[in-house]
């Protein structure tokens, strides 16, 4: 039996995660396929095949799949997992909203966030806002398990997989309305190299201009703590944590961040951490490589014009 895995995408390049999954998968031990459903999606199933380790991609192609509704791709992907022991994704927002309903569709219990295969049933999970790990094993005949791709290194892209294009389109059980999109020419949170976040020691939200001029000086993303977000100082989508994104970049700057653990959950598997904080007592120094106790307003404008 083989492991379906659901790619994620924009319907024009397949996003990070997904070849990360796809090393998962590899540590499971058996033959991957990835599933690419989306409208004009070519390019991203090309990309797929790509992929190393990947046996074959499963593409689908239909106006009904454009906007990736968890309703409908669900569906099909019960049809699908009749070939397989495991259906993966990220555990990103498309991941946490399609596979859930999989596995109620299976009848299964869902394995969240695995960070570590033991064996082809068994898999380490952090509980308790990360602050423990638990290992959970599977006796169901399916596996429907969300991936955390943080805990993953991306496989290459060397790979050469045949494609199988299917045209069995199931009626769309929702219809899509609108969508309103933040766009920004700065990396993606949950794949950028270098992410600079603020919390809500930035006192408002117009001082976060000072962090996006030092994440545009290292070609960073900007994220933000909790207390940010929950103060109006910028929007949820920004939001690194155990109820935002889970991100685990190169180099993560936290600057007037205490360190509450819900924020820690989300970055404290970053390569590199730096906290700037004029508390020498914040949690946030317990797990920063590197801290300064300094007013972050003097600190970060002495960074950007060194860089």
């Amino acid at each position: 039996m083989a492991i379906l895995i659901l790619a994620e995408h924009d319907n024009v390049s397949l996003k990070l995660d997904t070849a990360k999954v796809v090393a998962c998968a590899q540590a499971i031990g058996s033959e991957c396929d990835v599933l690419v459903i989306g409208y004009e999606c070519r390019q991203v199933a090309e990309e797929a095949q790509k992929l190393t380790g990947v046996r074959q991609v499963i593409y689908l192609d239909a106006v009904e799949y454009a906007s990736h509704l968890a309703e409908n791709i669900s569906e099909l992907m019960v049809e699908l997992a009749v070939d397989y022991e495991h259906v993966l994704a990220a555990a990103s927002s498309v991941g946490k909203d399609v596979l859930p309903r999989v596995a109620a569709l299976l009848g299964v219990a869902q394995i969240s966030e695995a960070i570590e295969v033991i064996a082809a049933d068994t898999f380490v999970r952090p509980i308790y806002a990360g602050n423990a790990l638990a290992t959970v094993q599977s006796h169901d005949n399916k596996k429907v398990i969300t991936v955390r791709s943080s805990a993953f290194d991306a496989v290459a892209m060397d790979g050469s997989a045949s494609l199988l294009i299917l045209d069995n389109i199931i009626a769309p059980k929702v219809e899509f309305i609108s969508q309103r999109l933040t766009e920004s020419e700065r990396p993606e949170l949950g794949s950028a190299a270098v992410i600079v976040s603020g919390g809500r020691g930035m006192g408002s939200g117009e001082n976060f201009a000072i962090l996006e001029q030092l994440a545009d000086k290292l070609g960073g993303a900007i994220g933000a703590s909790r207390a940010a977000v929950d103060a109006g100082f910028v929007p949820n989508d920004l939001q690194v944590g155990q109820t935002g994104k889970i991100v685990a970049p190169d180099l993560y700057i936290a600057v007037g961040i205490s360190g509450a653990i819900q924020h820690l959950a989300g970055m404290k598997d970053s390569k590199v951490i730096v906290a700037i904080n004029k508390d020498p007592e914040a949690p946030i120094f317990q797990v920063a490589d590197y801290g300064l106790v300094a007013d972050l307003f003097e600190a970060v404008p002495e960074m950007i014009a060194s860089v």
